[in-house]
């Protein structure tokens, strides 16, 4: 028998709520075809894989090569489109015209929950909109305290919804920026910049 629909409705209200400075880019507004299409996508994600989830896995924020694509956190077109991927069976929608074809830390995630045992983690971006270098959208910057204090409720939200009991935090920046909210999340290595063997074991390690 399938599972009922997730009541996301909190969780739509507080990432609703976010504030977007002039250089962070709302990717769920539903208002534009680019948002619709990411709002979509992700709530076809957490409709297929939070019902049975423990584990929230949880980036600072999205980066232009992935999630600003496609709406799902460390998920790059490479990762949304790949037959034999995490989400083979999950109809996403794909955007006419993304900025990139992947992302380095998309790849490594993906490839790391491929030896995942039980229930996927749920990905998420403690801030949840873009945030980059003004003007220039294809950038990422790091999210101001304010704004991680903004997206940290989105974050609980999700955790209520789905019913998870555990953060963990890729990366210390996004392990700070939950503790700046009152969330105690493990931390993971980061997988950018040379940490992606690291990243992998530490994930393994706690399946």
């Amino acid at each position: 028998m399938s599972q009922p629909p997730l009541d996301l409705g909190a969780f739509w209200d507080a990432l609703d709520a976010v504030p977007a400075a002039a250089d962070a880019e709302a990717l769920f507004d539903g208002r534009d075809d680019g948002g619709a299409l990411r709002r979509a996508n992700l709530d076809r994600y957490l409709q297929r894989f939070g019902p049975e989830a423990d584990t929230i896995l949880v980036a600072e924020a999205p980066g232009w090569r992935g999630m600003t694509n496609t709406g799902v956190p460390f998920t790059s077109m490479r990762e949304l489109q790949a037959p034999d991927g995490l989400f083979a069976d999950v109809p996403f929608a794909r955007p006419p015209d993304p900025t990139a074809p992947w992302e380095a830390s998309s790849r490594v995630v993906h490839a790391a929950l491929g030896g995942w045992h039980g229930p996927l983690p749920v990905l998420w971006a403690v801030f949840p909109h873009h945030p980059f270098v003004a003007p220039d959208r294809l950038t990422n910057r790091t999210p101001r305290p304010a704004e991680v204090r903004d997206g940290a409720p989105v974050a609980l939200a999700l955790a209520e919804a789905v019913g998870a009991r555990r953060f963990v935090a890729v990366g210390r920046k996004a392990q700070g920026a939950l503790a700046s909210a009152g969330i105690d999340a493990i931390a993971v290595r980061h997988p950018a910049q040379g940490g992606a063997t690291q990243f992998t074991q530490q994930l393994a390690a706690l399946r």
